[in-house]
C-alpha cells in the first residue's frame, strides 16, 4: 500500500478500494470505490473512475475500507490486575459482581496520571485494531475523590464519558448512605466531566428502584442515560432502560419475550458484549431474535480487568458472526452505525460509525478484499491502516 501521512489541511484521495462499506444508508458494500478527505472530513465518495484530483493520493491496493469501530462500552480507567480471578473462573467458579472490589482497591491507590497512562495505553491498543471512537466509564473509585479523579482521567482519553458510581456499593459502606453520595456530591463533582450516567442493575449490585433513582438524578443533572441490564439474570434493567428512554442497555444476556418486545418498540439500543460472555461463561444474548423482532443492536468490547480484558472489536465482530447468528453485514453494522446510535452519535455534524460526504473521515483499511474476512479469518490482525478525523494514525495497523 502506497501513500503518506497528511495534515487535515490538504486533500487526500484514497483509491484502489476493492470494497467500501460506508454504512451511510443500507450497509451495502460498494465495489471499485474511492473517497477524498479534506479538513478531517469526507469531501467526496463514489466510483474510482469518477474521482476528482487531490493533493495527495493513497492507493490501498485492492483492499477493503470501512468505518472505524465505535466501541461504546469500556471500563479502561482502572489500576491493578485480576488474572487470578479469571483463572479461577476458567476452573469453574461462577462470576459474581463482587470481584469489582479488587479493582476498586487498586484504583483508589493510583494517581490520576497513572490512570490516564493506563487508559491511554489501552486506547492506543484499540486504535491499532481499527477503533476510532471510544466510550469509557468511571466506576472503580466508588468514593468522591476517586470517582472524580477517574472522571477526569476518562475525559482525557475517551470520546464519551459515562459516570458509573452505581457500579457496586463499596465494602464497609451503608447502602443508603452510598446512594445519597452517588446522587448528591459525587454526581455534582463528576457531571462536568461526563456525558452519560449508568447503573449496574443486577443482583449483587443495584435493584430496579435504586437504579431508577440514580438514573433520574443523573438526567436532572443534564446527563444522558445508559443501563447495565440483564447480564446475570432477569434483573429488570432492560425494561427500566426502555421506560426511561435510555440511549442503550448493555449486556442483555437474559431476555424474556416482553424484554425483546420492549426493545423493539422503543428507541433504546441493545449493546451486546460477546467477549465478556465468553469470559464469564454466560449465555450469549439472543441477537438473532432481537434483530428479527426489529430491535437495534450494537457490539462493544466491555474492556475491563475482570471479565473482558480485550480491546479487540474485530474479535467481537467475529464472535457475533460465528457464535451469535449474525451475518457479517449485521455484525459490522452493529460495531459501527449501530454503536453510534448507542451513544447518540448516529446523525449530525459529529456523527461517527459511517462514511458519508461531510462526515468525519474515521476509517480503517483491512489487509483483505472484503469485510467477510473479519469472521472468515478470526483472530488474524487484519487492520492495516487507520485514519481518525482525516489523519492517518501512526499506531494504526500493520502498515503504520
Amino acid at each position: 500500500m502506497t501513500g503518506q501521512q497528511t495534515s487535515p489541511q490538504t486533500t487526500e484521495l484514497i483509491t484502489g478500494i476493492a470494497e467500501l462499506t460506508s454504512q451511510a444508508d443500507d450497509g451495502a458494500r460498494l465495489r471499485g470505490a474511492a473517497l477524498v478527505i479534506e479538513n478531517g472530513r469526507i469531501a467526496w465518495l463514489g466510483p474510482a473512475s469518477e474521482a476528482p484530483a487531490a493533493d495527495t493520493r493513497t492507493d490501498v491496493g485492492g483492499r477493503a475500507v470501512l468505518p472505524g469501530w465505535v466501541d461504546t462500552h469500556t471500563h479502561i480507567v482502572f489500576a491493578g490486575d485480576r488474572a487470578a480471578e479469571f483463572e479461577a473462573r476458567m476452573a469453574g467458579q461462577r462470576y459474581t459482581a463482587g470481584g469489582i472490589n479488587t479493582t476498586v482497591t487498586a484504583t483508589r491507590a493510583a494517581t490520576e496520571q497513572q490512570l490516564i497512562a493506563g487508559a491511554a495505553r489501552l486506547r492506543r491498543e484499540a486504535e491499532a485494531q481499527g477503533t476510532t471512537f471510544l466510550e469509557t466509564k468511571t466506576g472503580y473509585g466508588l468514593d468522591l475523590e476517586s470517582e472524580t479523579r477517574s472522571a477526569r482521567a476518562a475525559a482525557a482519553v475517551a470520546d464519551v464519558v459515562t459516570f458509573l458510581g452505581a457500579h457496586l456499593v463499596p465494602a464497609g459502606m451503608d447502602r443508603r448512605d452510598y446512594l445519597d453520595l452517588v446522587t448528591g456530591p459525587m454526581l455534582a463533582a463528576v457531571a462536568p466531566h461526563a456525558d452519560y450516567i449508568d447503573a449496574f442493575c443486577e443482583v449483587g449490585a443495584f435493584d430496579v428502584e435504586e437504579s431508577r433513582e440514580v438514573l433520574l438524578a443523573g438526567r436532572a443533572a443534564g446527563l444522558g442515560v445508559r443501563v447495565h441490564g440483564n447480564q446475570l439474570g432477569f434483573s429488570g434493567g432492560v425494561r427500566l432502560a426502555v421506560e426511561l428512554g435510555a440511549a442503550s442497555v448493555d449486556h442483555c444476556n437474559h431476555l424474556e419475550e416482553r424484554d425483546i418486545e420492549a426493545l423493539a418498540g422503543g428507541t433504546t439500543v441493545a449493546t451486546l458484549l460477546p467477549a465478556c460472555d465468553l469470559s464469564t461463561r454466560e449465555p450469549f444474548p439472543p441477537a438473532r431474535r432481537l434483530l428479527d423482532a426489529g430491535a437495534r443492536i450494537a457490539l462493544a468490547t466491555n474492556c475491563n480487568p475482570g471479565t473482558s480484558y480485550t480491546t479487540s472489536m474485530p474479535f467481537c465482530v467475529a464472535t457475533a458472526v460465528l457464535q451469535m447468528g449474525l451475518t457479517i453485514e449485521e455484525a459490522v453494522w452493529a460495531a459501527t452505525r449501530g454503536a453510534a446510535a448507542a451513544v447518540g452519535r448516529e446523525h449530525g455534524a459529529d456523527a461517527v460509525g459511517s462514511l458519508r460526504v461531510g462526515g468525519w473521515a474515521d476509517l480503517q483499511v483491512l489487509d483483505a478484499p472484503s469485510v467477510a474476512h473479519l469472521a472468515y479469518r478470526p483472530g488474524v490482525p487484519l487492520t492495516m491502516a487507520v485514519w481518525r478525523r482525516g489523519l492517518r494514525s501512526p499506531r494504526g495497523g500493520q502498515d503504520a
